[in-house]
């Protein structure tokens, strides 16, 4: 049996998500959602909505520090995001 910490657990899933693949603005789920690598490159037309100073990485769902390059999302389950990214589930971290 092998018995893992906490800190452990933590280092193995940063590892996990330092390999997960970029996200691509193809992805089936990264269009739905409007998803772009450069939140400057958002479709203004399309979502009328977007800020500049909307970027994943000071999203409610980005799942790394907001200084990282990648982070994970739970909308993009196995991929990373770009930190200054955009997608039109975007909330305001607390």
């Amino acid at each position: 049996m092998i018995q893992l910490s906490v800190t452990g657990t933590a280092a193995l899933a940063g590892q996990a998500f330092a390999q997960a693949p970029a996200l691509a603005e193809s992805d089936p789920q990264a269009v739905a959602l409007g998803y772009k690598a450069d939140s400057t490159k958002v479709d203004k037309a399309k979502f009328p909505k977007h800020e500049a100073a909307q970027k994943c990485n000071n999203c409610a769902l980005y799942q790394a520090k907001a200084t990282d390059a990648m982070g994970g999302c739970p909308l993009f389950a196995g991929k990373q995001v770009a930190g200054p990214g955009w997608c039109s589930a975007w909330v305001k971290k607390a």
